[in-house]
């Protein structure tokens, strides 16, 4: 599968490259994106949010969540949860340091999620 897009001036945080060569990329709600999507997405979040330079690499399954890199902040490791398709102003739901802190949140939500299910 193919992970990540070009974009004049961004380059990946090392993180998200060791991730992908681990192939850590499904946690069950959250998932890495392929670049098709990602293209598109990028493309949309950019028509939308038009102040921010949203790079997207994940999505959840079950709403319109998406956790992106953002250019011009934190060197572009800070992980940003977008809610998508909302009203600018409104689109920030969340934000981890780097992508391994983002991975602890995803991870963490699989194991609740999987616990309930087990308790039921």
């Amino acid at each position: 599968m193919n992970y990540g897009i070009e974009i004049n001036g961004f380059n990946y945080p090392k993180a998200y490259l060791k991730a992908i060569e681990l192939n850590l990329v499904d946690f069950d709600n959250w998932y890495f994106i392929e670049a098709d999507q990602a293209t598109r997405r990028y493309q949309s979040l950019s028509d939308r949010f038009p102040t921010r330079k949203l790079v997207p690499f994940a999505r959840r399954d079950d709403n319109d969540d998406i956790a992106c890199f953002e250019i011009g902040k934190g060197k572009g490791k800070v992980v940003q949860i977008i809610h998508d398709f909302t009203t600018e102003g409104y689109e920030q739901r969340g934000q981890f340091m780097d992508l391994w802190a983002w991975m602890q949140y995803a991870l963490d939500e699989l194991i609740d999620d999987e616990r309930l299910i087990s308790e039921e």
